[in-house]
């Protein structure tokens, strides 16, 4: 298997916002180049989102955090395995790809950057099945009930 990047970048034309389940172009139409750092050359165009775009990921997750919070612990980490085994699957791809994305060297994409997601990843997917609730002594008329639940919606904006 090579370990130098592809001479392509492995890139679509263009990316758009993944809101609900799917593909969304932006609302008001509008993309960027993402340039290379190792030629400085666009190697696609992604969504320049704004509040509206935003507004709909917080509906759509919104929307999702009752089926989710009442997923069983054991098909959340099923499927956070899942993204895992996917990823080692792609491992080559996904590592040309951060490498034409960032200008990293392709050896520590695919022998550092990507083993270290899979295994946050696979980490996580244990951590959920082996928490547990517990039940604490406070004081001599007091005792706490600890068990965990999904909190709600967060977001991450990522360039």
């Amino acid at each position: 298997m090579a370990t130098g990047p592809a001479r392509q970048a492995p890139f679509k034309a263009r990316y758009d916002n993944f809101i609900g389940g799917r593909f969304v172009a932006p609302a008001n139409g509008r993309y960027f180049e993402n340039l290379s750092p190792i030629n400085g050359r666009a190697i696609c165009q992604i969504a320049r989102s704004d509040a509206k775009d935003i507004e709909a990921a917080l509906d759509a997750a919104h929307a999702a955090k009752g089926k989710w919070g009442k997923t069983p612990v054991a098909e959340r980490a099923r499927i956070l395995n899942r993204i895992a085994d996917r990823m080692e699957e792609n491992l080559q791809l996904l590592a040309t790809a951060e490498t034409w994305d960032n200008g990293k060297p392709i050896r520590e994409s695919i022998a550092a950057d990507l083993p270290l997601a899979i295994d946050h990843f696979r980490y996580f997917a244990s951590v959920i099945r082996t928490q547990e609730g517990g039940v604490s002594e406070i004081d001599a008329d007091t005792v706490a009930y600890h068990f965990h639940e999904p909190l709600g919606v967060v977001g991450q904006i990522i360039p």
